[in-house]
């Protein structure tokens, strides 16, 4: 874990029934921060975190050309991973609202 949000996720993600795969998986430019998988599906996790929304929301960070870099990378993991690249497969985003010390956590599901 690179950033103390992302280490946060990670454990709502688990705290939620989530089987953490990779963590900051980077190929060709592009980087994932959590793999994780639930219920057979692959979810490609991406975690934003800001302090206030002055300079917009964490939502707002995760641009198109962000979710297109995550599906490369997405579709490089699964097929290095398990040989094939027809697995179901989810974004998600984890948007983290505050600092360490007072925080809101929020999933979104199927952002991608």
């Amino acid at each position: 874990m690179r950033h103390w949000a992302e280490a946060e996720a990670k454990n709502y993600l688990l705290a939620h029934g989530y089987r953490i795969l990779a963590e900051n998986y980077t190929v060709r430019g592009a980087e994932i921060d959590l793999v994780a998988e639930k219920d057979g599906v692959i979810v490609i996790a991406e975690v934003k975190q800001r302090r206030g929304e002055r300079y917009g929301t964490p939502a707002e960070m995760i641009s198109e050309g962000k979710l297109t870099r995550l599906r490369e990378a997405a579709l490089h993991y699964v097929s290095a991973h398990f040989g094939r690249d027809d697995l179901p497969l989810r974004f998600d985003a984890v948007l983290v609202s505050g600092d360490r010390a007072d925080y809101r956590l929020e999933h979104l599901e199927g952002v991608g």
